[in-house]
């Protein structure tokens, strides 16, 4: 019983944990490249989900295109956000930068609540993704295996990009030192431009995926912030692989603190937070 309860916990805090990494890594990257206190972020993991759930619900679109056309609108979304408002707060102080974010969350929350109204919206998910799947004897839902599955898979071409490709290359020399990277031929400007998009559009299919987990509502970006900000601050501005450990991290130790401790709810894991912090300010991948 007790072996099964934890499987449980682990698949189930790897699951969400997942969710947090997608949505969180782009504001990691973007926060270590520009230095731009984006309290934002969460509006495009909204206007994700938002956009893949009335695909499906209201137009008849199937889950996967669904989920495609939600980060390119999403993406192109972005792309104007950064060159007509983000660019011009780039050299602006953190409280400008802050005031002008939370005030696109409002803005934001504000219209869909006009839009969508005040509930939750549901995703309806096809029927070969609900259910349960047996795994050595184990009863998992089938969805949350498609989740780790399709994520594991989205992460790994993450890497893959950040690693091994040219754009990954020039993102890092940009977060390591902005300034040698403009004199090496570097266009920040239109690196900015492309990697917040990326961003956003991983933020997109995040909140696409996590619907059935982070649900899609009005409040979402100021009801979820924290969270993406403590996976970016635990595992390090400019961290690829920082915040996957920290998402993890969290996603397990949060889904074990309410199994074990409802009552407690989600103190345990601030707390944590809070105790890793002081050991490790800069997070646990900070650059040197």
């Amino acid at each position: 019983m007790i072996g099964s309860s934890i499987v449980a916990i682990l698949f189930f805090g790897v699951a969400y944990g997942m969710i947090l990494y997608l949505i969180s890594v782009g504001l990691s990257v973007t926060m270590g490249l520009m230095g731009f206190v984006n309290l934002a972020h969460g509006v495009f993991a909204m206007a994700g989900g938002y956009a893949t759930v009335s695909l499906m619900n209201t137009m008849g679109v199937p889950f996967f295109p669904s989920l495609a056309l939600a980060c390119i609108i999403v993406t192109g979304m972005g792309f104007v956000l950064e060159r007509t408002l983000y660019s011009r707060l780039y050299g602006a102080t953190e409280l400008r930068q802050v005031l002008f974010s939370i005030a696109l969350c409002l803005v934001a929350m504000a219209i869909v609540r006009i839009v969508w109204g005040p509930l939750a919206q549901p995703i309806q998910l096809p029927e070969y993704l609900t259910g349960q799947t047996d795994i050595l004897g184990q009863a998992l839902p089938t969805y949350r295996l498609f989740l780790v599955a399709f994520a594991a898979i989205v992460i790994g071409g993450l890497w893959l990009t950040f690693e091994r490709t040219l754009f990954g290359a020039r993102i890092r020399a940009a977060v390591d030192d902005r300034a040698m990277a403009q004199a090496v031929g570097i266009n920040t400007k239109r690196l900015f431009a492309a990697t917040f998009g990326l961003g956003t559009g991983l933020a997109a299919l995040g909140g696409g995926l996590g619907a059935d987990i982070l649900a899609i509502a009005p409040a979402y970006p100021l009801q979820h912030i924290v969270l993406f900000l403590i996976v970016v601050a635990v595992g390090g501005l400019g961290s690829i692989k920082g915040p996957f450990i920290a998402a993890l991290a969290i996603g397990v130790s949060d889904t074990a603190c309410k199994y074990f401790f409802p009552e407690v709810g989600s103190v345990f894991v601030f707390a944590l937070v809070f105790l890793l912090l002081l050991w490790r300010p800069n997070g646990i991948m900070e650059r040197r």
